[in-house]
Protein backbone atom coordinates (compact mmCIF):
# COMPACT_ATOMS: atom_id res chain seq x y z
CA UNK A 1 0.00 0.00 0.00
CA UNK A 2 1.40 3.69 -1.10
CA UNK A 3 2.91 5.65 2.03
CA UNK A 4 0.11 8.57 2.80
CA UNK A 5 1.04 11.93 1.07
CA UNK A 6 1.44 14.85 3.45
CA UNK A 7 -1.17 16.43 4.90
CA UNK A 8 -0.10 19.87 2.63
CA UNK A 9 -1.23 19.73 -0.97
CA UNK A 10 1.71 22.08 -2.31
CA UNK A 11 5.11 20.35 -3.08
CA UNK A 12 7.51 21.44 -0.30
CA UNK A 13 9.59 23.41 -3.16
CA UNK A 14 6.95 25.20 -4.29
CA UNK A 15 5.71 26.52 -0.97
CA UNK A 16 5.82 30.53 -0.18
CA UNK A 17 5.43 31.69 3.36
CA UNK A 18 3.31 35.19 3.05
CA UNK A 19 4.04 35.01 -0.84
CA UNK A 20 7.72 35.48 -0.59
CA UNK A 21 10.01 32.15 -1.13
CA UNK A 22 13.65 31.76 -0.70
CA UNK A 23 15.69 33.61 -3.47
CA UNK A 24 17.69 31.33 -6.02
CA UNK A 25 21.48 33.59 -5.57
CA UNK A 26 23.20 30.39 -5.90
CA UNK A 27 24.86 30.32 -9.18
CA UNK A 28 25.94 26.79 -10.88
CA UNK A 29 29.67 27.61 -9.92
CA UNK A 30 28.79 27.78 -6.59
CA UNK A 31 26.30 24.64 -6.54
CA UNK A 32 29.63 22.87 -8.25
CA UNK A 33 32.16 23.72 -5.38
CA UNK A 34 29.55 23.46 -2.75
CA UNK A 35 29.37 20.16 -3.68
CA UNK A 36 33.11 19.95 -4.43
CA UNK A 37 34.38 21.38 -1.31
CA UNK A 38 31.49 19.87 0.79
CA UNK A 39 33.17 16.39 0.50
CA UNK A 40 36.51 17.51 1.78
CA UNK A 41 34.76 18.49 5.36
CA UNK A 42 35.97 19.14 8.97
CA UNK A 43 35.93 15.62 9.69
CA UNK A 44 38.53 14.17 7.26
CA UNK A 45 41.11 17.14 8.50
CA UNK A 46 40.52 16.89 12.22
CA UNK A 47 39.13 13.51 13.45
CA UNK A 48 40.73 11.31 10.54
CA UNK A 49 43.91 10.93 12.79
CA UNK A 50 41.97 8.88 15.48
CA UNK A 51 40.56 6.61 12.92
CA UNK A 52 44.26 6.02 11.87
CA UNK A 53 45.38 5.49 15.56
CA UNK A 54 43.07 2.60 15.78
CA UNK A 55 42.64 0.80 12.88
CA UNK A 56 46.52 1.11 11.61
CA UNK A 57 46.77 1.11 7.69
CA UNK A 58 43.13 -1.05 7.63
CA UNK A 59 41.73 2.55 7.92
CA UNK A 60 41.83 2.31 3.90
CA UNK A 61 39.83 -0.32 4.31
CA UNK A 62 37.51 1.03 6.67
CA UNK A 63 36.93 4.27 4.65
CA UNK A 64 36.42 2.42 1.18
CA UNK A 65 33.82 0.77 3.51
CA UNK A 66 32.27 3.66 4.28
CA UNK A 67 32.36 5.33 1.56
CA UNK A 68 30.86 2.95 -0.79
CA UNK A 69 27.97 3.53 1.61
CA UNK A 70 28.26 7.35 1.56
CA UNK A 71 28.17 7.12 -2.06
CA UNK A 72 24.88 4.89 -2.11
CA UNK A 73 23.16 7.11 0.04
CA UNK A 74 23.95 9.92 -1.87
CA UNK A 75 22.81 8.58 -5.18
CA UNK A 76 19.61 7.87 -3.33
CA UNK A 77 19.45 11.64 -2.23
CA UNK A 78 20.36 12.98 -5.28
CA UNK A 79 17.29 10.92 -7.32
CA UNK A 80 14.46 12.28 -4.93
CA UNK A 81 16.24 15.76 -4.54
CA UNK A 82 16.64 15.80 -8.40
CA UNK A 83 12.41 15.05 -8.76
CA UNK A 84 12.04 17.14 -5.71
CA UNK A 85 14.09 20.01 -5.07
CA UNK A 86 13.46 21.60 -1.83
CA UNK A 87 15.45 23.15 0.74
CA UNK A 88 13.76 20.55 3.06
CA UNK A 89 15.80 17.81 1.22
CA UNK A 90 15.23 14.90 3.02
CA UNK A 91 12.94 15.88 5.66
CA UNK A 92 10.85 16.96 2.71
CA UNK A 93 11.20 13.34 1.10
CA UNK A 94 10.55 11.26 4.09
CA UNK A 95 7.32 13.58 4.76
CA UNK A 96 6.13 12.94 1.34
CA UNK A 97 6.86 8.96 1.13
CA UNK A 98 6.38 7.87 5.21
CA UNK A 99 4.29 11.33 6.46
CA UNK A 100 4.60 14.50 8.39
CA UNK A 101 6.00 12.53 11.18
CA UNK A 102 8.69 11.17 9.70
CA UNK A 103 9.74 14.51 8.22
CA UNK A 104 9.09 15.94 11.31
CA UNK A 105 11.77 13.46 13.16
CA UNK A 106 14.32 13.70 10.39
CA UNK A 107 14.35 17.51 9.70
CA UNK A 108 14.62 18.43 13.73
CA UNK A 109 17.10 15.68 14.68
CA UNK A 110 18.97 17.39 12.11
CA UNK A 111 18.62 20.52 13.20
CA UNK A 112 19.76 19.74 16.21
CA UNK A 113 23.01 18.26 15.02
CA UNK A 114 23.63 21.16 13.02
CA UNK A 115 23.58 23.42 15.34
CA UNK A 116 25.61 21.30 17.82
CA UNK A 117 28.01 21.37 14.66
CA UNK A 118 28.69 24.85 14.51
CA UNK A 119 29.70 25.09 17.89
CA UNK A 120 31.99 22.35 17.83
CA UNK A 121 32.99 23.88 14.42
CA UNK A 122 33.66 27.00 16.23
CA UNK A 123 35.76 25.63 18.85
CA UNK A 124 37.80 23.78 16.84
CA UNK A 125 38.63 27.26 14.94
CA UNK A 126 39.37 28.86 17.84
CA UNK A 127 41.61 26.50 19.55
CA UNK A 128 43.56 26.66 16.36
CA UNK A 129 43.73 30.63 16.34
CA UNK A 130 44.56 30.86 20.19
CA UNK A 131 47.66 28.55 19.26
CA UNK A 132 48.70 30.88 17.14
CA UNK A 133 48.38 33.84 19.36
CA UNK A 134 48.54 32.66 23.25
CA UNK A 135 46.64 34.27 25.98
CA UNK A 136 43.64 35.16 23.56
CA UNK A 137 40.18 34.09 24.42
CA UNK A 138 39.02 31.06 22.68
CA UNK A 139 35.21 32.02 23.68
CA UNK A 140 35.78 35.11 21.77
CA UNK A 141 37.13 33.97 18.67
CA UNK A 142 34.10 31.77 18.81
CA UNK A 143 32.06 34.62 19.12
CA UNK A 144 33.87 36.20 16.07
CA UNK A 145 33.33 33.83 13.91
CA UNK A 146 29.79 33.67 14.84
CA UNK A 147 29.06 37.22 14.00
CA UNK A 148 31.01 37.02 10.71
CA UNK A 149 29.20 33.55 9.26
CA UNK A 150 25.69 34.39 11.28
CA UNK A 151 25.90 38.04 9.35
CA UNK A 152 26.86 36.09 6.23
CA UNK A 153 23.70 33.98 5.85
CA UNK A 154 21.57 37.28 7.19
CA UNK A 155 22.91 39.05 4.16
CA UNK A 156 21.73 36.66 0.93
CA UNK A 157 22.19 33.37 0.19
CA UNK A 158 25.17 34.39 -2.60
CA UNK A 159 27.13 35.70 0.38
CA UNK A 160 26.81 32.11 1.43
CA UNK A 161 27.93 30.91 -1.99
CA UNK A 162 30.50 33.17 -2.49
CA UNK A 163 31.87 32.17 1.06
CA UNK A 164 31.66 28.23 0.38
CA UNK A 165 33.25 28.89 -3.38
CA UNK A 166 36.49 30.40 -2.04
CA UNK A 167 36.74 28.02 1.34
CA UNK A 168 36.34 25.45 -1.48
CA UNK A 169 38.68 26.00 -3.62
CA UNK A 170 41.14 26.87 -1.50
CA UNK A 171 40.37 23.20 0.12
CA UNK A 172 40.30 21.11 -3.08
CA UNK A 173 43.52 23.07 -4.06
CA UNK A 174 45.60 22.20 -0.94
CA UNK A 175 44.07 18.47 -0.83
CA UNK A 176 45.28 18.13 -4.55
CA UNK A 177 48.82 19.40 -3.86
CA UNK A 178 48.95 17.09 -0.50
CA UNK A 179 48.20 14.42 -3.13
CA UNK A 180 50.49 15.31 -5.53
CA UNK A 181 53.41 15.84 -3.70
CA UNK A 182 51.90 12.08 -1.51
CA UNK A 183 52.54 10.62 -4.39
CA UNK A 184 56.15 11.82 -5.64
CA UNK A 185 57.05 11.12 -2.01
CA UNK A 186 56.27 7.53 -2.24
CA UNK A 187 57.33 6.74 -5.94
CA UNK A 188 60.63 8.75 -4.87
CA UNK A 189 60.64 10.94 -7.01
CA UNK A 190 60.20 14.35 -4.39
CA UNK A 191 63.78 15.75 -3.69
CA UNK A 192 65.21 15.31 -0.60
CA UNK A 193 62.71 11.96 0.33
CA UNK A 194 63.35 8.22 0.01
CA UNK A 195 60.14 5.80 -1.05
CA UNK A 196 59.03 4.15 1.71
CA UNK A 197 57.94 1.50 0.02
CA UNK A 198 55.56 -1.06 1.70
CA UNK A 199 57.67 -0.15 5.81
CA UNK A 200 54.70 1.07 7.02
CA UNK A 201 51.85 -1.05 5.77
CA UNK A 202 52.98 -4.50 6.65
CA UNK A 203 51.30 -4.75 9.98
CA UNK A 204 47.86 -3.92 7.94
CA UNK A 205 45.84 -4.61 11.03
CA UNK A 206 47.63 -3.48 14.43
CA UNK A 207 44.81 -4.05 16.67
CA UNK A 208 42.94 -6.78 15.04
CA UNK A 209 38.95 -6.48 13.93
CA UNK A 210 38.51 -4.66 16.89
CA UNK A 211 40.63 -1.72 15.52
CA UNK A 212 38.79 -2.53 12.07
CA UNK A 213 35.78 -1.93 13.74
CA UNK A 214 36.65 2.15 15.32
CA UNK A 215 38.21 2.58 12.20
CA UNK A 216 35.17 2.49 10.37
CA UNK A 217 32.90 3.95 12.88
CA UNK A 218 35.27 6.64 13.03
CA UNK A 219 35.02 7.26 8.88
CA UNK A 220 31.53 6.76 9.22
CA UNK A 221 31.03 10.06 10.54
CA UNK A 222 33.68 11.56 8.95
CA UNK A 223 31.29 12.04 5.45
CA UNK A 224 28.70 14.50 7.39
CA UNK A 225 28.03 17.63 5.27
CA UNK A 226 27.38 15.88 1.99
CA UNK A 227 23.50 16.31 2.32
CA UNK A 228 23.79 20.54 2.42
CA UNK A 229 24.17 20.33 -1.44
CA UNK A 230 20.87 18.92 -2.08
CA UNK A 231 19.73 21.71 0.69
CA UNK A 232 21.22 24.19 -1.29
CA UNK A 233 20.58 23.37 -4.59
CA UNK A 234 17.06 24.61 -3.88
CA UNK A 235 17.90 28.11 -4.23
CA UNK A 236 20.32 27.67 -7.60
CA UNK A 237 19.53 28.82 -10.58
CA UNK A 238 19.03 25.37 -11.90
CA UNK A 239 18.27 23.01 -9.23
CA UNK A 240 18.05 19.52 -11.20
CA UNK A 241 20.76 19.95 -13.08
CA UNK A 242 22.96 21.11 -10.17
CA UNK A 243 21.95 17.78 -8.22
CA UNK A 244 22.40 15.49 -10.63
CA UNK A 245 25.65 16.83 -11.79
CA UNK A 246 26.77 16.57 -8.08
CA UNK A 247 25.40 13.22 -7.49
CA UNK A 248 27.17 11.97 -10.52
CA UNK A 249 30.46 12.86 -9.46
CA UNK A 250 30.52 12.29 -5.67
CA UNK A 251 32.28 8.57 -6.73
CA UNK A 252 35.29 9.73 -7.89
CA UNK A 253 35.55 12.71 -5.52
CA UNK A 254 35.06 10.74 -2.17
CA UNK A 255 37.97 8.00 -3.99
CA UNK A 256 39.75 10.33 -4.81
CA UNK A 257 39.80 12.57 -1.64
CA UNK A 258 38.80 10.35 1.48
CA UNK A 259 40.36 6.91 0.72
CA UNK A 260 43.39 8.38 -1.77
CA UNK A 261 44.56 10.59 1.38
CA UNK A 262 44.40 7.91 3.64
CA UNK A 263 46.58 5.50 1.90
CA UNK A 264 48.89 8.55 0.80
CA UNK A 265 48.84 9.54 5.22
CA UNK A 266 49.38 5.79 6.13
CA UNK A 267 51.92 4.48 3.51
CA UNK A 268 54.45 7.63 4.33
CA UNK A 269 54.08 7.88 8.28
CA UNK A 270 54.10 4.94 10.39
CA UNK A 271 50.45 4.52 11.86
CA UNK A 272 51.63 4.78 15.59
CA UNK A 273 53.39 8.37 15.33
CA UNK A 274 51.78 10.36 17.83
CA UNK A 275 51.81 13.35 15.60
CA UNK A 276 49.31 11.36 13.86
CA UNK A 277 46.52 12.71 16.86
CA UNK A 278 48.26 15.43 18.44
CA UNK A 279 48.78 17.34 14.94
CA UNK A 280 46.81 15.94 13.10
CA UNK A 281 47.14 13.14 9.50
CA UNK A 282 48.26 15.87 7.07
CA UNK A 283 50.45 18.09 9.23
CA UNK A 284 52.08 14.77 9.76
CA UNK A 285 52.90 13.79 6.95
CA UNK A 286 54.10 17.49 5.42
CA UNK A 287 56.36 17.38 8.60
CA UNK A 288 57.04 13.93 7.93
CA UNK A 289 58.33 15.17 4.76
CA UNK A 290 60.71 17.85 5.72
CA UNK A 291 58.85 20.27 3.65
CA UNK A 292 59.47 23.94 5.30
CA UNK A 293 56.16 25.56 6.43
CA UNK A 294 54.41 23.01 5.00
CA UNK A 295 52.91 21.85 8.42
CA UNK A 296 51.56 25.23 9.56
CA UNK A 297 50.20 26.34 5.87
CA UNK A 298 47.90 22.80 5.97
CA UNK A 299 46.73 24.16 9.98
CA UNK A 300 45.71 27.29 8.18
CA UNK A 301 43.95 24.67 5.60
CA UNK A 302 42.08 23.03 8.79
CA UNK A 303 40.76 26.46 9.92
CA UNK A 304 39.70 27.15 6.96
CA UNK A 305 37.47 23.59 6.56
CA UNK A 306 36.07 24.13 10.31
CA UNK A 307 34.95 27.64 8.88
CA UNK A 308 34.06 26.51 6.15
CA UNK A 309 31.61 23.76 8.12
CA UNK A 310 30.73 25.94 10.44
CA UNK A 311 29.38 28.41 7.52
CA UNK A 312 27.72 25.46 5.49
CA UNK A 313 25.89 24.11 8.82
CA UNK A 314 24.79 27.74 9.82
CA UNK A 315 23.38 27.84 6.36
CA UNK A 316 21.70 24.34 6.40
CA UNK A 317 20.11 24.63 9.73
CA UNK A 318 18.17 27.85 8.75
CA UNK A 319 17.09 26.13 5.62
CA UNK A 320 15.65 23.01 7.22
CA UNK A 321 14.05 24.75 9.84
CA UNK A 322 12.35 27.19 7.35
CA UNK A 323 11.30 24.08 5.29
CA UNK A 324 10.04 22.11 8.33
CA UNK A 325 7.96 25.43 9.63
CA UNK A 326 6.68 26.26 5.85
CA UNK A 327 5.06 22.54 6.09
CA UNK A 328 3.45 23.24 9.23
CA UNK A 329 6.18 21.50 11.77
CA UNK A 330 6.87 24.15 13.74
CA UNK A 331 6.68 27.88 15.38
CA UNK A 332 6.06 29.71 12.40
CA UNK A 333 8.29 32.95 13.30
CA UNK A 334 11.36 30.71 11.84
CA UNK A 335 9.87 30.50 8.72
CA UNK A 336 9.27 34.67 8.19
CA UNK A 337 11.47 35.78 4.93
CA UNK A 338 12.81 38.75 4.25
CA UNK A 339 14.89 39.52 1.36
CA UNK A 340 14.68 35.35 0.25
CA UNK A 341 16.14 34.64 3.45
CA UNK A 342 14.79 33.12 6.59
CA UNK A 343 16.83 35.77 9.12
CA UNK A 344 14.70 34.69 12.45
CA UNK A 345 15.96 30.59 11.32
CA UNK A 346 19.62 31.65 10.62
CA UNK A 347 19.72 33.66 13.90
CA UNK A 348 18.47 31.11 15.94
CA UNK A 349 20.61 28.60 14.31
CA UNK A 350 23.46 30.66 15.19
CA UNK A 351 22.43 31.55 18.77
CA UNK A 352 21.56 27.95 19.76
CA UNK A 353 25.18 26.99 18.42
CA UNK A 354 26.88 29.85 20.49
CA UNK A 355 24.98 28.41 23.05
CA UNK A 356 26.59 25.23 22.81
CA UNK A 357 29.85 26.62 22.90
CA UNK A 358 29.17 28.17 26.27
CA UNK A 359 28.29 24.68 27.86
CA UNK A 360 31.15 23.47 26.68
CA UNK A 361 32.63 26.15 29.20
CA UNK A 362 30.22 25.98 32.02
CA UNK A 363 28.73 22.37 31.81
CA UNK A 364 31.18 20.31 30.10
CA UNK A 365 30.47 16.86 31.89
CA UNK A 366 26.56 17.23 31.88
CA UNK A 367 24.55 18.74 29.54
CA UNK A 368 27.16 19.43 26.58
CA UNK A 369 28.47 15.69 26.86
CA UNK A 370 24.62 15.09 26.30
CA UNK A 371 23.94 16.82 24.18
CA UNK A 372 27.04 15.16 21.88
CA UNK A 373 25.41 11.89 23.03
CA UNK A 374 22.31 12.42 21.53
CA UNK A 375 24.00 13.84 18.09
CA UNK A 376 26.11 10.97 18.24
CA UNK A 377 24.27 8.18 15.88
CA UNK A 378 21.86 11.33 14.42
CA UNK A 379 23.82 10.75 10.92
CA UNK A 380 22.53 7.07 10.38
CA UNK A 381 19.05 7.49 11.41
CA UNK A 382 19.23 10.69 8.70
CA UNK A 383 20.58 8.02 6.19
CA UNK A 384 18.06 5.04 7.30
CA UNK A 385 15.14 8.46 6.16
CA UNK A 386 16.54 8.39 3.13
CA UNK A 387 16.45 4.72 2.37
CA UNK A 388 13.44 4.24 3.37
CA UNK A 389 12.10 7.29 1.67
CA UNK A 390 13.55 6.26 -1.63
CA UNK A 391 12.20 2.74 -1.24
CA UNK A 392 8.67 4.11 -1.13
CA UNK A 393 8.96 7.30 -3.95
CA UNK A 394 11.02 5.36 -6.43
CA UNK A 395 7.41 3.21 -7.54
CA UNK A 396 5.51 6.27 -7.23
CA UNK A 397 7.72 8.26 -9.08
CA UNK A 398 7.71 5.50 -11.57
CA UNK A 399 3.98 5.58 -11.83
CA UNK A 400 3.20 9.23 -11.68
CA UNK A 401 6.54 11.17 -13.11
CA UNK A 402 8.71 8.84 -14.97
CA UNK A 403 9.89 12.20 -16.58
CA UNK A 404 11.76 13.27 -13.24
CA UNK A 405 14.03 10.46 -12.90
CA UNK A 406 17.06 12.30 -14.34
CA UNK A 407 19.21 10.36 -11.48
CA UNK A 408 18.49 6.80 -10.84
CA UNK A 409 19.48 4.70 -8.01
CA UNK A 410 22.07 1.91 -9.31
CA UNK A 411 20.62 -1.71 -9.23
CA UNK A 412 17.08 -0.41 -7.46
CA UNK A 413 16.40 -2.27 -5.14
CA UNK A 414 18.92 -4.61 -4.32
CA UNK A 415 21.48 -1.77 -3.69
CA UNK A 416 18.81 0.33 -1.15
CA UNK A 417 18.26 -2.46 0.46
CA UNK A 418 22.10 -3.39 0.70
CA UNK A 419 22.63 0.11 1.96
CA UNK A 420 19.83 -0.62 4.56
CA UNK A 421 21.61 -3.83 5.67
CA UNK A 422 25.03 -1.93 5.98
CA UNK A 423 23.07 0.88 8.77
CA UNK A 424 22.08 -2.01 10.44
CA UNK A 425 25.58 -3.33 10.79
CA UNK A 426 26.94 -0.13 11.98
CA UNK A 427 24.56 -0.12 14.41
CA UNK A 428 25.18 -3.27 15.63
CA UNK A 429 28.90 -2.39 15.59
CA UNK A 430 28.18 0.59 17.67
CA UNK A 431 26.17 -1.22 20.08
CA UNK A 432 29.91 -3.15 20.93
CA UNK A 433 31.50 -0.42 21.73
CA UNK A 434 31.17 1.23 24.85
CA UNK A 435 31.49 4.83 24.45
CA UNK A 436 29.55 4.70 20.95
CA UNK A 437 26.57 2.29 22.73
CA UNK A 438 26.16 5.26 24.92
CA UNK A 439 25.38 7.42 21.84
CA UNK A 440 23.18 4.64 20.30
CA UNK A 441 21.07 5.31 24.08
CA UNK A 442 20.63 9.23 23.58
CA UNK A 443 20.31 9.33 19.70
CA UNK A 444 17.70 6.35 19.99
CA UNK A 445 15.91 8.37 22.93
CA UNK A 446 16.23 11.24 21.09
CA UNK A 447 14.53 9.82 17.83
CA UNK A 448 11.61 8.49 19.83
CA UNK A 449 10.73 11.57 21.44
CA UNK A 450 10.91 13.64 18.07
CA UNK A 451 9.17 10.61 16.42
CA UNK A 452 6.07 10.97 19.26
CA UNK A 453 5.71 14.66 18.89
CA UNK A 454 5.83 14.49 15.24
CA UNK A 455 3.14 11.69 15.15
CA UNK A 456 1.25 13.33 18.11
CA UNK A 457 0.67 16.57 15.65
CA UNK A 458 -0.30 14.29 12.59
CA UNK A 459 -2.48 12.94 13.85
CA UNK A 460 -4.25 16.33 15.39
CA UNK A 461 -3.57 17.69 12.36
CA UNK A 462 -5.22 15.23 10.42
CA UNK A 463 -8.79 15.69 12.94
CA UNK A 464 -8.83 18.97 12.66
CA UNK A 465 -8.53 18.84 9.14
Amino acid sequence: MPAPEPTTKTPPQQQQQGGASLSHGLKQRHLSMIALGGVIGAGLFVGSGAGIAAAGPSIIIAYTVSGLLVMLVMRMLGEMSAAYPSSGSFSAHAERAIGPWAGFTAGWSFWILLCTAVGLEGIGAAHIVSGWLPGTPEWLWVALFMVVFCGTNLAAVKNFGEFEFWFATLKVGAISLFLILGVLAITGVLPGTDAPGTSNLSDFFPHGSNGLIIGLLASVFAYGGLETVTIAAAESENPVRGVASAVRTAMWRIALFYIGSMAVVVTLVPWNSGAVVSEGPYVATLDHLGIPGAGRLMNVVVLVALLSAMNANIYGASRIAYSLVDRGQGPKVLAKLSGGVPRVAVLTSSVLGFVCVLLSYWRPNDIFKWLLNMIGAVILVVWIFIAVSQLLLRRRIERESPEKLVVRMWAFPVLTWVALAGMAAIFVLMAREADTRVQLYFTGGMTAVLAAVGYGRQKIRAKTG
